[in-house]
């Protein structure tokens, strides 16, 4: 079993309209409605490549309702959330279908009591006993501690539990400093933890940090990886149009099947790459276009070698 933790679930809300334009009423041609929130987005892709996954986090109100109705749909899904008194927050995707740009606004989400984040923990303690890999992803929701990510990463590792952190600022940071086995950070998040715009120092500061492999994301060009292995450079075939919004998620479904499968890191790399625009060419967050999928998974272009 594959354990994601989204301590900021969301319901993720998909507008789809003809053109967006500032201080207009616009027409949504079409509503998409999904759990959502980065963790539920990978673990929505790692049960459709097959994996057994269990989701937790924290879920409350009307909107944690819907998102826990839309997980009991999901096939391959199992709910673990938490609940607590607020509310669950709403993402809401704006896709202007002219451009193809995507306009995303994020709720803050509900405040987490002390209580409740120590019913959490002995949830998560006890989910880690049947993972064989955990990924923690996402912001933190008011009220947890800016530190929590680096507690849940010792947690697991004291359990021999592998970890992927995707997160960013602050809880990036101090997470990275608790040594998780891969970080995957873009390189916005990359230039602020390290300092360096420059992503090949970037990722070997990472590393120096306390990353065991840091997986770096260059948008359109593709991933970046420095691992214990080697170095290598995945790009994508071409430019892919559609909705970006969870590509980076699918990518983290990617990384965390190939490593439960223990697949070598350059197929690792080109599955995540041919996964991520796959994600880009379909309808929301936490699905992909297969087809799209399996087409570019050959075309992939890895560079670099194993080795110091």
């Amino acid at each position: 079993m594959i354990l994601t933790v989204t301590l900021n679930t969301a319901l993720d809300i998909t507008y789809r309209v003809r053109s967006l334009r500032p201080h207009a009423s616009h027409r949504v041609s079409e509503v998409i409605e999904r759990p959502g929130g980065k963790g539920v987005n990978v673990g929505r892709v790692l049960a459709a490549l097959g994996h057994e996954v269990t989701v937790t986090g924290f879920a409350g109100g009307g909107t944690g309702r819907a998102v826990r109705d839309g997980l009991a749909r999901a096939e391959g899904l199992t709910d673990a959330l938490v609940p607590v008194a607020g509310a669950t927050r709403r993402t809401i995707a704006v896709v202007d279908e002219h451009s193809g740009d995507t306009t995303q606004l994020n709720e803050p989400g509900p405040q987490i009591a002390p209580a409740e984040w120590a019913m959490f923990l002995d949830r998560y303690a006890e989910l880690l006993s049947g993972a064989s890999a955990v990924a923690l992803c996402g912001s933190l929701p008011p009220g947890v501690p800016v530190g929590a990510y680096a507690g849940l990463i010792r947690t697991a590792r004291s359990l021999g539990v592998p970890v992927l952190l995707d997160t960013s600022g602050e809880p990036l940071r101090r997470g990275v400093a608790a040594r998780p086995d891969i970080i995957k950070p873009n390189a916005d998040e990359l230039a602020e933890l390290t300092g360096s715009h420059d992503p090949l120092r970037a990722t070997e500061s990472a590393r120096r940090r306390g990353a065991h492999t840091v997986i770096a994301s260059l948008g359109p060009n593709g991933l970046l990886a420095s691992t214990p292995e080697g170095r290598w450079r995945a790009t994508p075939p071409g430019r892919v149009h559609g909705n970006p919004t969870g590509a980076g998620d699918s990518a983290v479904a990617a990384l965390l099947s190939g490593l439960v499968t223990r697949l070598p890191w350059p197929t690792r790399l080109a599955h995540a790459i041919a996964l991520s625009a796959a994600t880009v060419r379909a309808p929301a967050a936490g699905e992909f276009d297969r087809q799209t999928y399996e087409e570019l998974l050959g075309r992939v272009t890895v560079t670099g070698q194993a080795g110091r």
